[in-house]
Order: structure tokens, then sequence, then C-alpha cells
């Protein structure tokens, strides 16, 4: 009896066995592949489509994934959804949750705002069926840089590449924390240099997925001292006034503390092998208690007449600006036909209007590592704190270039912009090219609303980088949006507004702007299609990101 109830339950377990061994080998195997049906400006319409990639038929399905602040389902067909906070939950509705094998079954739903899903899991697992796993590992360090030239305003360095288990994107060039230049070759040229001047470099690489090597060991250079130009003192207004009137390629101007009330004009230009250098320490002052005189029809240095700005050059390319203050001035430092300005540790704040204007093709210039703040204390609507080129209808006065301003390639690196900045913190006007904003801090607090001024940056022109800034807002002001394109129409026509990259940027919006980066038109910019990367983040935002589908 005790042999036959051994063999019984001997028989028993290999049937069980048997069955679960069934039962593991023939299983519903799901996975949901995420689509976007349609998009509009303030939300969109998405699709999961379920397929069962295992051997027997499904009996019932769950979905959940979350969404970012700012984007919420608005309402879901073909399932039956839950909510807690933004994780969001979608069962079979009774029709749909047999799924045959090889068979596919959908839901919809749609999104106010324009965040994406992330997380997505499909009974438990993720949606993918655990396909490929994120790139999270970073590239190797690169080699050290070494110096292969150097000039007066550039140094050249190269280095020996990083490797990646995926690829290297991009190098960034770094001077202490801020970006210099980005490349995606193992060698690099920085210009906009002072002369003999120290300066220390670091190297790191990039890939797709956003991992940021190590920085490379630093690498010191010394800056050419052009072509050994004199240094001229000066300590009182006049003093400046003569030593800019007679300033010579290579030669420095060293002003001494102290306030420097009057009209300072820069005529005289350097060269690109021997700029010329206006610096002092932070307590040196420009103050100009203009304007006065009879203003001609377009501004230009004229007899009798003083616009009233803190700094002027006019036909005077190649200066370098460094150290000095700025203040109380109808407008901080205007730039006019100078290209290759250098303005380096430069401070503007309480002035009338704007505080630094590259204007009437001042192209490739520079504004790195300054401080503006209290702008527009007379006129709200122009107080830009940066102003890029010039709006189209005055180009009449300011379109030396094709009659357009063309004041392209304009760099603006690392500066600290705001707070009581009462119009955009950056205004790219339309027929630039090719500039980049990086490395900034934008501080939105007493944005004023008036003349379209509610943006951190306002980009008009073409095929800009904006990447690794930091914008923040909080009352007073009226703000709208983190960064706004927009596509005005001019004569010749340009694809305004187009072709700008985002990357890497992350947006504060206060619980009161509507997104980080707003794109006005995308028909308009067809060919030249504004990206905005996913590498952008951005809290407290009443819709979201952006309002066009993000780019990896």
């Amino acid at each position: 009896m005790g042999k036959r109830l051994t063999a019984v339950g001997v028989a028993l377990a290999c049937l069980v066995a048997a069955l679960v061994g069934s039962a593991q080998a023939d299983t519903a195997a799901l996975s949901a592949a995420f689509s976007q049906s349609s998009v509009w400006s303030t939300g969109y319409g998405g699709q999961y489509l379920l397929t069962n990639t295992g051997d027997t038929e499904s009996t019932g399905w769950v979905v959940e994934f979350d969404l970012p602040p700012g984007s919420a389902v608005a309402n879901a067909w073909s399932s039956v959804l839950t909510r807690d906070g933004q994780h969001y939950r979608f069962v079979n509705a009774g029709f749909n949750g047999r799924i045959r094998p090889g068979g596919t079954v959908s839901f919809g739903f749609n999104v106010s705002g324009l965040g994406l899903p992330t997380g997505c899991k499909v009974d438990g697992v993720p949606c993918d069926g655990g396909g490929p796993v994120p790139d999270t590992s970073a590239p190797t360090v690169p080699g050290s840089p070494r110096v292969t030239g150097v000039t007066a305003s550039e140094v050249s360095l190269s280095w020996t590449a990083s490797t990646d288990n995926v690829g290297v994107t991009d190098y960034q060039v770094l001077r202490g924390t801020t970006v210099v230049a980005s490349t995606t070759s193992t060698a690099v040229t920085v210009g906009g240099l002072l002369p003999s001047t120290a300066y220390a470099f670091t190297v790191r690489a990039r890939d797709a997925a956003g991992n940021a090597s190590g920085s490379s060991a630093e690498v010191t250079a010394t800056t050419d001292g052009g072509s050994g130009g004199s240094t001229v003192d000066v300590s009182t207004p006049a003093q400046l006034q003569a030593a800019l009137a007679a300033a010579a390629p290579g030669q420095t101007i060293r002003m001494a503390a102290g306030v420097y009330r009057g009209a300072f004009t820069i005529t005289r230009p350097g060269t690109a092998a021997a700029p010329v250098t206006l610096t002092g320490p932070a307590d040196a002052v420009l103050v100009n208690d203009g304007p006065s005189g009879s203003a001609p029809s377009c501004p230009t240095p004229t007899q009798g007449w003083d616009p009233g700005y803190g700094l002027w050059l006019h036909d005077a390319p190649h200066w370098n600006l460094t150290g000095f203050t700025v203040r109380e001035s109808k407008k901080g430092i205007v730039a006019d036909n100078s290209h290759h300005t250098v303005i380096d540790r430069v401070h503007v704040h309480h002035v009338d209007e704007e505080a630094v204007h590259f204007r009437r093709s001042s192209a490739d210039s520079v504004l790195r590592d300054s401080a503006i703040s209290h702008t527009g204390l007379v006129q709200q609507g122009y107080g830009e704190a940066v102003y890029i080129g010039s709006a189209n209808s005055n180009w009449a006065c300011h379109g030396n270039s094709g009659g357009v301003d063309r004041s392209d390639r304009v760099r603006v690196l690392g500066n600290r912009i705001g707070p009581g900045v009462t119009a955009e913190h950056i205004d790219v006007k339309e027929g630039t090219f090719d500039g980049v904003i990086r490395g900034n801090t934008f501080d939105g607090s007493g944005i004023s609303g008036q003349n379209s001024a509610d943006s951190w940056v306002d980009v008009k022109g073409i095929g800009y980088l904006i990447e690794g800034n930091t914008g923040t807002f909080a009352a007073p002001g009226t703000f709208a949006n983190g960064y706004e394109t927009h596509n005005p129409a001019t004569t010749p026509s340009f694809t305004n507004g187009c072709g700008t990259v985002w990357r890497d940027n992350r947006s504060d919006l206060g619980g009161v702007g509507q997104y980080a980066i707003r794109i006005t038109s995308t028909s308009k910019c067809a060919g030249v299609p504004n990206v905005v990367h996913a590498s952008n983040t951005v809290t407290r935002a009443v819709n979201g990101l952006t309002n066009i589908p993000v780019t990896p």
C-alpha cells in the first residue's frame, strides 16, 4: 500500500510540473507602443498600440505611465482611466481585454499640455518589453588639451579623443564653469580673448544621451601682447575722452577707480592682430547724464549732440571692454558697425533703456561673464538687457549690410541677467544669424509686459544655439513664456524666427509661465525647423516644456 501511494504521489507531482511548465511556456506577453495622432498648440492626441507577442490569448491588460507637471490627460477612450497625481492607469474596456497571439488592440487619450508619457508599464513590465537599456554611461575623460597656437585674441587647442559605449557627439571647452566653445572635432580655436592675459581651459565630452564626461586636466595659455602697444592710465573724464580719441591698435586704456561722468565715444578701430582694450576695476564707473543737443536723423557722432549712451562704439571694430561699470545713462553700451567687440566682466545697471546693444552689423561680438540688472527705468518696453540687431523698421538707419542689420554670430555667454530687467533679457532681432546664447542665468522678476516684453528671450533671428541657460521667474512682473520665437516678414526676406536649437536649458516658470519654450509657427519654419531637445527641463509651468514635439 505504501509503495502504491508513493507511485501515485510521483505521478501526481510529474503532472503538476508538466502543467506548470506548460503555463510558463504558453503565456501572453504584451508590449505597448506610444504615438501621437495629432498635436496642437496646447496639447495632443495620444495612442498606445498593444501587441501580444506571446503564445496564448490575454484576458486583460493594464497600462500605466506618468506625465510631467503642467500636462494632464483630459479624456480617454477604449479603456477605463484612473489617476493618482501625475500617474495615470488605463485598464482594458469590456470589449478589448482579450488579445490573441500576434494580435493588437489600441486605446487613446487627449492631453492638455505637451508633456510626453514616461515610465510606461504594461501589466507591470516596461511597455517596450524590456527593450534597449537607456544609455547612462558617460564618455571617458578627454586627453589633456594642448595649446597649438596663440594670438593676441585667440588660443587654439587640441586633445586626444574620448571613447563612449555608443559614440561621442561633441566636446565642450570650458573656462572655469563657462562653456566658451563646442565642437564635434578634437580641436578648436577660442576667440574674443584679451591680449597679454592668461586663460585656463578644460574639455569634456558628451554623447547623444546627454551624458557628459568629467573635465580634462587644465591647460593654461597666455595670449600675445598684440603689437606691443602702450598702456595709457586715466583718472578723470577729460583724460578718458582724450585717450579714446587718440586710441591706437594694440593700446590699453586703463581707468582708475572713480566716477567718469560725460559722453564717451569710441571711433578709432583696433585690428584683429592688435585690438584696443579699455579696462578698469568694477568701481570705475561710466555715467552719462544726457541726452542733449539736436539729434541727427540716424544716430551718428555729431558735433553738439550727446545721445546719452554710457559708452558708444561707432565704426570701431576690435575693441575689448573689461571690468568696469556703466550706470545712470540712457543706454548702457552701444556698438554700431563695430564687429569683434568683446565685453568681458562688465556690470551695467540702472539705465533708462537697454543695457547692451550690438547694432548696425556689429557681428562676431561677445558679451560674457557680465552682470546686467535694473534696465528700462524710463521706458520699460525698451529695457532689454541684451539687444542683438535691429527691428526691420529701423533698417533704414541701421541696415548697413545690403539694407539689413547683420549683427551675426554674436555670443552671449555666462552672464547674470536680472532682476529688474523690464523687457526681454535677450532680444534677438530679425535678419541676424547663427548666434550662441549659453550658460546665462535669467532672473525674470520685474519684466513689465510692455511692448510685448514677457519672456526671457525672444528669438526672431535665424539659426541660433540656446543651451545650458537657467531661468527663473517670481513676482512682480508679467511673464508669458521663458523663450519665444516670432516670424516677422522682412524685405529682403529671411526665415526669421526659424532654425534655432534649444538644449540643456533649465526653466522655472514660477507657476505663471505657460511654456518654457513657445514656438509661434511651425509652418513658417518647415524648411528650417526650430528644435527643442528632451534635455531641456521645466518646473512650475502652466502647460509644459514646449508646444511642439520634443526631439530626443
